[in-house]
């Protein structure tokens, strides 16, 4: 299986299945001198894991990290960091009604095809499980940006027809964490939370969208032509498992106004160069320019809903799927950890090719 490495310079490989032993991975290109705090990649992981309320999977995994190189006295060593996570409460037995079957909108058809042998249980490699490995390397990552002032801050900005009316810029991102939804309006987020707590009752799933903020990142980070970086940052958005859409800046609203409306004018302010509006989101030419970094990043509703679907077996018969498991009936408030790691990973690895590879 190809594609498990993601970055060019600050390399992430991740392995292992939602049902496997553990999962873990290996990060390359890493500078050496970082102070990493484990209790901060804890923190993030227990952002994701599951089990934290009832608007989430029931699963029970701690997901306690455990860093096997790398790292010493505290710092970075500039080596390869390894690490692993054990799979704790994974309870295979619940897929085994679907050791044959197909489930409609998963994987499940589409890895038979290619490799003519799968894990049913729970997806294995396919499993939104292996974004834990993109959290604890996120959460290496983030620290690395902090040496440069960098910051992110995702939240989940839309649950179906619920929205957060705000401007993103009068936001309180330090209430992001102050509800089970992680969305920084609080009114919203009640709101949020009552409507994905009905779909879960309801057997039901439901989408939408997360924003990302990135502050702090200079001008000059990006390649132009095909790594440009918002190229580089849908690729890791639209690599996470269910997101089915990005878009950048003004986005596809920005479609509906003239040049004369959709162009940042530059101006002098305290003697840099910058623009009164933001519609690029803060990236023009594949290069950042200074300005905040903001995208969207929109999440299907997940495929595993607790009612039967029709469907087709491997040996092509049509079968009736039970819907049955553990499973998330809103994934966007766990998303928004692995959004800031994904973010993260992108910024870094372009700092690391803008600068040399010392802190």
């Amino acid at each position: 299986m190809a594609g498990n490495s993601f970055g060019k310079t600050f390399v992430l490989s991740t392995f292992g299945e939602s049902h496997g032993s553990a999962i873990g991975g290996i990060i390359d290109g890493c500078p050496a001198g970082v102070e990493i705090d484990i209790n901060f990649i804890q923190h993030q992981l227990d952002r994701r894991k599951p089990g934290q309320s009832k608007i989430t999977t029931q699963r029970k995994e701690s997901d306690t990290v455990q860093l096997l190189s790398g790292i010493f006295e505290g710092k970075t060593t500039g080596t390869p960091i390894g690490f692993i996570i054990q799979n704790e409460d994974p309870k295979s037995k619940d897929y085994s009604h679907i050791a044959h079957s197909f489930r409609p909108s998963h994987a499940d058809f589409t890895y038979q095809e290619k490799y003519g042998h799968r894990d049913y249980r729970g997806g294995g490699r396919s499993s939104a499980r292996e974004t834990a490995c993109r959290v604890v390397a996120g959460g290496i990552a983030l620290q690395v940006l902090k040496h440069w002032g960098v910051s992110i801050h995702s939240f989940v900005q839309r649950v179906h027809h619920i929205e957060v009316e705000q401007d993103i810029s009068t936001l309180d991102f330090s209430l992001i964490d102050s509800n089970d939804v992680r969305c920084p309006d609080p009114i919203t987020a009640q709101k949020m939370y009552d409507f994905i707590d009905q779909t879960r009752k309801e057997g039901d799933t439901v989408g939408g969208t997360i924003a990302c903020v990135i502050k702090g990142a200079p001008a000059a980070w990006g390649e132009p032509v095909f790594d440009k970086l918002h190229a580089d940052l849908g690729k890791a958005m639209l690599s996470i498992n269910a997101a089915k859409g990005f878009e950048i800046g003004s986005g596809f609203s920005g479609t509906y106004l003239k040049g004369s409306e959709h162009n940042d004018l530059f101006e002098l302010r305290e003697g840099k160069t910058r623009t009164k509006t933001n519609r690029s989101g803060g990236i023009q030419g594949g290069i950042s320019n200074g300005e905040d970094i903001h995208f969207k990043v929109g999440f299907k509703p997940i495929a595993t809903i607790m009612h039967d679907q029709q469907s087709v077996n491997e040996a092509g018969e049509e079968v009736l799927v039970k819907g049955k498991g553990r499973h998330d009936p809103c994934v966007l408030p766990r998303a928004v950890p692995i959004v800031d790691a994904m973010a993260a990973l992108v910024m870094v690895d372009h700092a690391l090719r803008s600068r040399s590879n010392q802190i």
